[in-house]
């Protein structure tokens, strides 16, 4: 499967925004293993990330046409107000799993419900960058 990786505001910031809830690596560390974790099962992967909702949003309504198969996406805070991410979401024709490195649900009120989770085919939440593997491992079933 060809898997793209999407990540929104701040998530370039990894490594130095708020270690304790974000860990100590960055974005491009995460994504090398990620990849190297893809290779072991047959994936391919890309990744972008963004500090602006529109690119996400084309990035995301142009992944078919790219030849990607699923889209693994952490949209940041704009899970929890972005309308328009929802959207090319839902209008994407992909599959796509939502990943939050931190378990959103026991965060500030503001952070506890995503409005893009509802199109999703699955969220992953709470396991740091794990939830980046964990996502891999689930593209078996997300298609069925």
């Amino acid at each position: 499967m060809k898997v793209l990786f999407l990540f929104g505001p701040n998530l370039g910031a990894l490594g130095r925004r708020d270690p304790g809830t974000y860990g100590v690596e960055t974005l491009e560390q995460i994504m090398s293993a990620v990849e190297g974790r893809a290779a072991t099962l047959g994936h391919e992967t890309a990744w972008r990330h963004s500090d602006h909702e529109g690119d996400l949003v084309g990035w995301l309504l142009g992944a078919a046409g790219d030849g990607h198969d699923a889209v693994v996406i952490n949209p940041g805070a704009l899970s929890h107000y972005s309308y328009a991410i929802r959207d090319a979401v839902e209008a994407c024709g992909l599959p796509v799993i939502e990943v939050h490195m931190s378990n959103i649900a026991a965060r500030e009120e503001f952070r506890r419900h995503s409005v893009v989770s509802e199109v999703c085919r699955a969220t992953i939440t709470g396991l740091g960058a794990g939830g980046y593997h964990l996502a891999l491992e689930a593209m078996p079933w997300i298609t069925i």
